[in-house]
């Protein structure tokens, strides 16, 4: 089981680099089809705050992630893990091919969930319910993911239409020039953001590979070794400068014809509603809440120019990913436990 453990690190570490051309890719899509910066520069800024994120967040969400299995098998647990993100990285690299913006997040989840149920019932999953219906009504567990998934989308959408009328009144009377200034705005919000995503992205591969080495008797209890956080850093960052060109094109011209001061708002309340969860111990779907946000300042502008079909197959992929990541990984941890006997 030690040699299935170093193959669920390893495809950790690979996760995390499509997560990269996932997440942070869309990060730098408004800011490049704003004309704040050119694709290089753009991609570059983000790559290295990204990396910064992940070498200095926190670990609340580690931990989060960490908790949601709860199986008593170490044995069982690994192979849980391992089912989960050959499923997720599945489907980041099916939903990538056709440039549609999916969230790792939930894949990841859905890949977690599925597995576990298949290996040990619904037991083997830590839902919060309880938690949620006794005081102090916490929320916990799937629960508190869930919810903050949805929560922190709304944030989104909703913090970026009310800056986009804010602004678009403060703005009424200033003429063209104020461009200039919007540009430099935006590399100052893109840089804030990509932070808050490398850290809130990272955290949820470190606590995977925090539970994969707990449960295979390599740490007393879950820890985030230093090393590994490093390791998870460099694999986001190039994720990141690898491009993620077709989500880019999708993100920064299908939804809505960018102009610098929509890319500013729609930054501005990404990277709120991003550190939010962050601090609350809640992995969360950048690509999601970037999406959500850039449909906000286009449905406040004009929504006759937002083309909402796109939004629409967004939302159907918002959906769909934990439901199928779930199925897929529950077959795949089947498939493990027939040749491992686990």
């Amino acid at each position: 089981m030690w040699a299935i453990a170093i193959i669920t690190v390893a495809l950790a570490l690979g996760f995390t680099f499509t997560n990269g051309f996932q997440d942070a890719s869309a990060i730098a899509a408004t800011l490049i089809a704003s004309r704040s910066a050119r694709p290089r520069q753009g991609i570059i800024l983000v790559a290295a705050m990204v990396f910064l994120g992940a070498i200095l967040g926190g670990t609340a969400v580690a931990f989060t992630l960490s908790g949601l299995i709860t199986s008593e098998s170490g044995d069982q647990t690994v192979a849980i893990t391992l089912a989960a993100l050959v499923a997720a990285t599945g489907w980041n690299l099916l939903t990538w091919h056709y440039g549609l913006p999916s969230s790792s997040t939930h894949a990841i989840v859905g890949g977690l969930v599925g597995a576990a149920v298949a290996a040990a019932g619904l037991g083997s999953v830590y839902w919060g319910i309880e938690e949620l219906l006794t005081p102090p009504h916490a929320l916990e567990g799937l629960t508190k993911i869930l919810v903050f998934l949805v929560v922190s989308v709304l944030l989104g959408f909703a913090g970026s239409f009310l800056l986009q009328k804010t602004s678009s009144f403060l703005l009424r009377n200033a003429d063209r020039s104020v461009n200039r200034d919007l540009k430099r705005l935006n590399w100052v919000a893109a840089a804030a953001m990509a932070f808050s995503n490398g850290s809130n992205d990272s955290q949820k591969q470190l606590g995977i590979i925090a539970l994969v080495l707990f449960a295979a008797g390599q740490t007393m209890a879950i820890e985030t070794p230093f090393g590994i956080r490093v390791a998870l850093a460099l694999s986001l960052g190039l994720g990141t400068l690898s491009g993620g060109w077709r989500i880019m094109n999708t993100l920064g011209r299908r939804i809505f014809e960018i102009e610098p001061i929509h890319s500013f708002d729609s930054q501005l309340s990404s990277g709120i509603s991003i550190a939010f969860s962050t601090v609350a111990g809640a992995p969360i779907s950048s690509t999601h809440i970037i999406s959500t946000s850039i449909i906000g300042v286009g449905a406040a502008e004009n929504p006759k120019k937002v083309h909402w079909p796109v939004g629409r197959d967004i939302i159907m992929a918002m959906v769909l990913t934990i439901p199928v990541t779930m199925l897929i990984a529950a077959f795949i941890y089947l498939l493990i436990s027939s040749f491992t006997g686990v």
